[in-house]
């Protein structure tokens, strides 16, 4: 994938437009919205995958249906400057990690969890603690989603047995 997005125009734009509003939304639907044909919008949507611009197609689902009943952001503190590609190494080593990153501040990452349950959270939280470079680590649980429809509200993968 590249580092960065290919340029794109107002057209492409609306498309993506569309398919972030329904990605089950057909070629001839958005070409109908836009202005264009559907073998022309499936011309687009494909140079816009190939240039990284779209990086996939998914479903959101609500977690508890899959299992994930429990959820929380995890801030991870290091020893000395533990390098980005090792903490990414134990987020894809946990699968009850959705999603990492590297940030600003006190912390020198942000972890979001999904866990069964609060038993099966600390069991995870416990397994990132026992990772050499990881000083400490600060839990925020989640109670609700103010934004019930954001990706972030939904779930990816289900809880594992």
């Amino acid at each position: 994938m590249n580092s960065a997005p290919a340029p794109f125009d107002e057209l492409d734009r609306k498309i993506i437009t569309a398919l972030m509003a329904n990605a089950r939304t057909s070629f001839a639907e958005i070409g109908t919205a836009v202005g264009l044909s559907s073998t022309a919008v499936k011309r687009r949507v494909d140079r816009l995958r190939e240039s990284g611009v779209i990086t996939g197609f998914t479903a959101t689902v609500r977690p508890s249906a899959l299992g994930w009943r429990t959820e929380a952001y995890v801030e991870v503190y290091c020893e000395g400057a533990a390098p980005p590609r090792r903490l990414a190494e134990v987020a894809r080593n946990h699968p009850e990690i959705t999603a990492a990153m590297t940030v600003t501040g006190g912390a020198d990452a942000l972890l979001h969890v999904r866990a069964r349950d609060v038993e099966h959270f600390e069991n995870v939280l416990e397994r990132i603690r026992a990772e050499p470079f990881i000083r400490k680590t600060i839990s925020v649980m989640v109670l609700s989603h103010l934004l019930p429809d954001s990706p972030e509200a939904g779930a990816s993968q289900p809880a594992p047995e």
